[in-house]
């Protein structure tokens, strides 16, 4: 039986699976892509996130086009922050999609030099217009969720997508929290922390271990270990890989770890975010010059591909 967590508000409201699929590093030319996503959706997934950064939008429309019920979510990147460019922005990714609106529409990273006041008249515009249906952010800390929810006249801010797993831990530190109280969607990118936690030899032990109970794989155990942290609340969204693994990611959504086993995967402490992620994040949000790059990087190569 699947789980699931509301995400929206008022009539752009969903019931969506507790585990999504997230497109990261899946080429927009490939086609063991689309048949993975195609085969997660075949086992009752419903939500798939993209960004116009990942350059793959395209293939995102193709594995979803004509079916119903998929929720479907993409990001801005910070470099378009600006109010035309975010509306350009959002009508390119449209067009990539094949959509004629975006469930879920999400500002990739903070951006300080793009007043957020500016960022967010633009995506309310596109509610407005019905080009998106749901406001969201990525990598926000509580406080900039506040001055961003500030900054929006009549809507709220639907989800915050960050990385979160269980060798990853510091959105428990306070942002679950807010975003159980705020009713505000945790999308948990990188669950799996990036094949991390299969190097860390005492999380893995624990893990292994716990899945012994349950005749469960690892990879189940640490999933099951966010979804019920933050029941509810966190949709989780490895990567669409292969139709095994995405498998064990659907069946994490059928059973339940005992409250026993549960503390005793919180009482893991000091566990290092992987490395090179904290200087991946200081880089992006320091440097938007960077976004602008990979972003003419992606467009030249979706026009390599079509000639």
């Amino acid at each position: 039986m699947a789980e699931y967590v509301n995400i929206g508000y008022g009539d752009s409201k969903a019931k969506i699976t507790a585990i999504g699929l997230g497109t990261w590093k899946i080429p927009n030319d490939s086609e063991s892509g689309i048949a993975a996503i195609r085969h997660g959706i075949s086992l009752g997934i419903n939500f798939v996130d993209t960004a116009e950064m990942y350059g793959n939008e395209e293939l995102v429309g193709k594995a979803i086009k004509g079916l119903e019920n998929v929720f479907l979510a993409t990001k801005v990147s910070p470099s378009h922050f600006r109010y035309e460019d975010l509306i350009k922005a959002c009508e390119s990714s449209l067009k990539r999609l094949a959509k004629k609106s975006i469930w879920l529409y999400q500002l990739h990273w903070p951006n300080n030099r793009v007043p957020i006041e500016e960022t967010m008249h633009a995506m309310e515009r596109l509610l407005d217009e019905g080009k998106i249906m749901n406001i969201g952010v990525s990598n926000f800390s509580v406080e900039e969720m506040v001055r961003a929810q500030q900054a929006l006249d009549h809507s709220k801010i639907a989800s915050n997508q960050v990385e979160y797993s269980i060798s990853v831990r510091d959105p428990e530190s306070e942002l679950l929290e807010f975003c159980k109280k705020e009713g505000i969607a945790l999308i948990a990118y990188s669950p799996l922390a990036r094949g991390a936690i299969f190097n860390d030899k005492s999380i893995m032990q624990a893990l292994s271990d716990t899945g012994k109970k349950y005749s469960k794989p690892a990879s189940e155990v640490a999933l099951r270990y966010v979804l019920q942290k933050g029941k509810g609340t966190v949709v989780a969204i490895p990567k669409a890989s292969s139709p095994k693994h995405i498998e064990e990611n659907a069946d994490a959504m059928s059973w339940s770890l005992s409250d026993e086993d549960m503390k005793y995967l919180e009482s893991l402490k000091g566990l290092s975010r992987p490395p090179l992620a904290g200087k991946m994040l200081k880089a992006f949000l320091k440097n938007t010059t960077l976004w602008a790059k990979l972003m003419e990087q992606n467009e030249k190569r979706r026009r390599e591909h079509h000639q």
